[in-house]
């Protein structure tokens, strides 16, 4: 994390700096703010969980250790190093922290969002991103920019628009009936419930939750609830919980067949893939 960041004396004080930040109606198009550890964030177990709130910019947030969890009204998603969660102005959402202790947190201007995706999602952080927010974070403070800093924001707003998007999203269906399964599942994805108990609690039958999901969020349930435990093994995995008690933790009959689901979907078995989001 650069010299730039910023320090705090507390995480109510971090907060108190982002929200500020966050509904600032004058100032440069994007404002910058970097934090490196607090006593607040110590610790490599620490959690820390937001209430949901929207601002007047857009916002988009990193850490270089730990994980994000953010929510939003549309989905949910898992942000691990190396990636940054990006939330339109006005945009409803609630983020977890687990294990943060370095992060930073740009806020757009709803001019300056215009070229970012009007919906939330996750994209991919590169070194040369990381290095310009740093250099943002200076100017924070200033009623305007100068030219250099202007040509600064152009290269930065320009790497943003064009940086990959990750796929960990999780889609939230509409439909409040499926809505309370889904948040149900989220907030337990250990639940053992089968989707014939599921589809009975929220008072429908299997195949209306079968149908609406589909339709809704465009996958199966059972591919939903497949990428809730992955979100869920990804935060237990980066608080640094054993592969074995994670499988355990979530249901898997062997640490193997939870090795499989996630090489199948992110292409490396867990160590592998945790190291290369650390590099």
């Amino acid at each position: 994390m650069s010299s730039t960041s910023n320090t705090f004396p507390s995480l109510v004080a971090y907060r108190q700096a982002l929200n500020e930040l966050g509904d600032r109606r004058t100032g440069p198009g994007v404002l910058a703010i970097s934090a490196a550890s607090m006593p607040s964030f110590s610790g490599s177990n620490a959690k820390q969980e937001g209430r949901w709130h929207r601002h007047h910019r857009g916002q988009l947030m990193s850490v270089a250790d730990g994980l994000l969890q953010v929510r939003t009204e549309r989905g949910a998603w898992a942000v691990p190093p190396r990636r940054a969660a990006w939330m339109p102005p006005g945009e409803l959402h609630a983020v977890n922290s687990n294990g943060v202790t370095h992060s930073w947190n740009l806020y757009l201007s709803p001019a300056a969002s215009k070229g970012l995706p009007g919906k939330p999602c996750v994209i991919e952080v590169n070194e040369l991103m990381d290095q310009l927010v740093f250099r943002a974070v200076a100017w924070t403070s200033q009623p305007a920019l100068a030219a250099p800093q202007k040509r600064v924001m152009s290269v930065l707003l320009d790497e943003l628009a064009g940086a990959p998007h990750d796929r960990m999203q999780l889609p939230m269906p509409r439909d409040r009936r499926l809505h309370r399964v889904a948040a149900a599942i989220l907030d337990n994805p250990a639940d053992s419930r089968t989707r014939e108990d599921w589809a009975a609690w929220a008072g429908l039958s299997v195949r209306t939750l079968s149908r609406l999901f589909q339709q809704e969020v465009r996958i199966s349930f059972a591919h939903w609830r497949e990428q809730a435990v992955l979100m869920a093994a990804m935060d237990m995995l980066t608080r640094g919980t054993s592969v074995a008690s994670v499988a355990d933790a979530l249901g898997y009959s062997t640490p193997s067949a939870f090795i499989a689901l996630f090489r199948r979907n992110f292409g490396a078995s867990p160590a592998r893939y945790l190291r290369g989001q650390q590099n």
